[in-house]
């Protein structure tokens, strides 16, 4: 599969291995990274941002394809929906079928709530799905939440909310138990303790995982409890816009169904938007190691309804995603790769970064050495990569270790021709996570919307502006469950009143007295593929 060139370049690689293996590579310093970080990555980019003229964040930037579906029009404006006639009447909604909606939903009902799941796809259609490395927890007796909380907390820039992050890494160690309860085969030594590994920017090792899949594990096992417990799933139907009532309370939504186009009205007490990322808006150009339906929904949802944004200018481009081959172009390679030991070397064969710096310092690195330094590999599409050194893995670790300890990765490389075990992989930053997102309290409610709960991905605060690997598993589940256990609590007190949609009206004369005269619509829904073929 691979070219002449490539070829070549692997000789080089093959070369150096030796004298690589058993290296200490030197960490950057504070200062090295921030250098680094603002001359290359791409959230210091001012070209890929631009300011929001009104809403909650009005002067501040967002990325400018986010910042276009933002500010655009309701799809129901000008519609005529009837409010009065809801096609269901539930205690809680969640908007979002991945693990943070699941969690929320398995949680509500756990409190007694008649809760309901609404999913643009179908319930485990998410990023979670996605997810191959694994889920932290501080629960070995070398390790500690607060160790936890040091680790993240630097990792991010130290920009998280205190509230947020303290929450994440103090539960958990339950999150992990309540995993393995409901079902989830993580990884575990022969005593039945679990196995745990390093991730970048981790002081101890304290990833737990499901070889290389398990986000679509954990997944499997949510999935599985909503269905046993008959919680129902409105599938391929989309939440376009929350409804309120005269008092300012969210009070259900306004749905899609996205074969027939029906419109369809939820009555709710309590909202749960857990809608997932952005990848598929494709900042910049990238990308995106994320699934099909993952476009802001529920940031433009919220910020509709008066709902304030935090760190919408962050990104996470995770720095190994696939340059090659062209089939794979942006598909996830799980971090996991690199803490067993595959280290990043450039076209030279070159060690030229230590493998477990955060993701925000290791994109930018693999960046600058493709384009400032010129020591990328070429690929046909004109693209640049460098390479993963993945045969370094079974070098230290003994033969077998790859189809162990990494299985699906494996299986999707020899798909194409491409036997890690014995060449390296090529690999280019892609566009991963949205760290950014609607702003919430510790109980999961957004500061200013009534009954609006957010949990997942579509969170901002929790992470800061960059996040480690295995705090996102760990998000959906923590802030899921937390967020599922709070609206059925406030079910007991909502006294909901008229519903309307006079938010959709007001927000269109926000636009017009900003200037803003568009014809886009949002939400999105699904990435404009098919329309962008039909336009060449």
């Amino acid at each position: 599969m691979y070219t002449e060139e490539m070829l070549e370049s692997i000789k080089k690689v093959e070369a150096s291995r030796t004298s690589r293996i058993g290296k200490e590579l030197r960490r950057m310093d504070a200062d090295e990274k921030d250098n680094l970080l603002k001359e290359f990555h791409p959230d210091y980019k001012e070209s890929g941002f631009a300011t929001l003229k009104m809403g909650p964040n009005k002067g501040e930037k967002a990325p400018a394809e986010l910042a276009d579906l933002l500010q655009a029009n309701s799809r129901v404006l000008g519609k005529d929906i009837d409010l009065t006639h809801p096609d269901y009447d539930v205690d809680v909604l969640v908007i979002g079928g991945g693990g943070a909606g699941a969690s929320a939903a398995i949680e509500a009902h756990n409190g007694g709530a008649n809760v309901m799941i609404v999913t643009k796809l179908r319930i485990g259609d998410a990023n979670t799905m996605m997810a191959e490395g694994g889920i932290q927890a501080a629960d070995k007796e070398n390790d500690s939440p607060q160790r936890h909380y040091l680790d993240a907390f630097g990792g991010g820039h130290f920009a998280a909310k205190p509230e947020l992050l303290s929450k994440l890494v103090m539960e958990a160690p339950e999150a992990i138990q309540w995993l393995n309860d409901l079902g989830v085969m993580f990884d575990k030594n022969p005593d039945g303790t679990m196995v745990t590994t390093h991730g970048g920017g981790t002081s101890r090792k304290r990833m737990h995982a499901c070889a290389d899949y398990s986000g679509a594990e954990i997944m499997r096992v949510l999935r599985d409890e909503v269905i046993n417990r008959g919680i129902p799933v409105v599938d391929f139907t989309s939440a376009i816009e929350l409804i309120k009532d005269e008092k300012g309370q969210v009070a259900g939504a306004v749905l899609q169904n996205m074969e027939t186009d029906e419109y369809l009205i939820v009555r709710a007490k309590v909202v749960i938007i857990a809608t997932g990322g952005a990848g598929r808006l494709h900042y910049q150009g990238f990308p995106t190691s994320n699934h099909y339906g993952a476009t802001a929904d529920g940031l433009v949802l919220g910020y509709r309804a008066g709902a304030n944004l935090l760190y919408q200018d962050t990104i996470q481009y995770h720095p190994t995603g696939v340059a090659y081959p062209a089939q794979l172009f942006g598909a996830l390679v799980t971090e996991k790769v690199r803490s067993v030991g595959a280290q990043l070397v450039n076209c030279e064969g070159e060690a030229f970064m230590h493998p477990l710096e955060t993701r925000d310092v290791s994109a930018a690195s693999i960046i600058r050495e493709c384009t400032a330094r010129g020591n990328g590999v070429p690929t046909p599409g004109g693209g640049y990569g460098v390479w993963l050194d993945t045969p370094m893995i079974e070098m230290i670790h003994g033969e077998g270790t790859i189809e162990k300890r990494i299985p699906a990765m494996l299986r999707m490389y020899m798909n194409y021709g491409i036997d890690m075990r014995k060449v390296p992989i090529l690999i280019y930053p892609t566009l991963h996570y949205q760290n950014g997102g609607l702003e919430i309290g510790a109980d999961c409610a957004t500061i200013n919307i009534p009954n609006l709960l957010v949990a997942g991905e579509a969170v901002g605060g929790i992470h800061g502006r960059n996040r480690l690997m295995g705090n996102s598993l760990l998000d959906i589940i923590v802030f899921g469950r937390d967020a599922g256990k709070h609206a059925a609590e406030l079910t007991h007190e909502v006294e909901l009143g008229t519903p309307n949609l006079d938010h959709v009206e007001k927000f269109a004369e926000e636009l017009e007295a900003a200037g803003i005269h568009t014809d886009r619509v949002s939400p999105l829904l699904l990435p404009p593929y098919a329309r962008r073929e039909r336009s060449l």
